[in-house]
């Protein structure tokens, strides 16, 4: 399976660092690839190495203006020229998306996935993993949106929320949609 997983680029603590690598070993080990924004920094190395390390294959989705980031060694490099480009080729990458901790380009990334779900452009599956609760107020949120009626799918249709690595790829692996 080609996991495509939206993350920071930034260096953050071990409480989301750890479990970002734990999962990135899952990965690797479970004969699945990475597609990712392709960085070799923060948050997105901590994954590639991990996954790299455990025998699994790195795609990466740069962007022009960040391409003197990108990780040299991927199996797969390509350079976008804009972020719309490289949210739709990572998309087009992957057979399923894991949103992972990270900021607004992160969250853009989520909700863009979660509206093309939403209107059926997609079936991929999505799994928000919540490290050490960070998306708890976006959750909630989210659930707000379908009790007062702003979703036209059950919001069990369009996420599904892990708080650790392991649900996360389990419930990945057991949808058919992703392999």
């Amino acid at each position: 399976m080609r996991i495509c997983v939206f993350l920071s680029a930034a260096d953050l603590d071990d409480r989301y660092t750890r479990p970002a690598r734990d999962f990135a070993t899952l990965i690797g080990k479970g004969g699945h690839s990475l597609v990712w924004g392709g960085s070799d920094t923060g948050l997105m190395k901590v994954v590639a190495d991990g996954v790299q390390e455990a025998g699994g294959k790195l795609t990466g989705v740069s962007v022009d203006f960040l391409a003197h980031k990108a990780r040299p060694g991927a199996d797969e490099m390509v350079i976008a020229a804009d972020l719309a480009e490289r949210k739709r080729l990572l998309l087009e990458k992957s057979d399923a998306v894991v949103i992972m901790v990270g900021g607004t380009g992160t969250l853009d990334e989520a909700t863009e996935i979660l509206e093309l779900k939403k209107h059926g452009h997609t079936d991929k599956p999505v799994v928000l993993l919540n490290t050490a609760g960070f998306y708890d107020g976006l959750k909630e949120q989210f659930r707000r949106m379908e009790a007062e009626g702003f979703l036209p799918r059950p919001l069990s249709e369009l996420v599904f929320f892990a708080d650790e690595p392991a649900a996360a790829l389990a419930y990945l692996e057991a949808d058919p949609s992703a392999s």
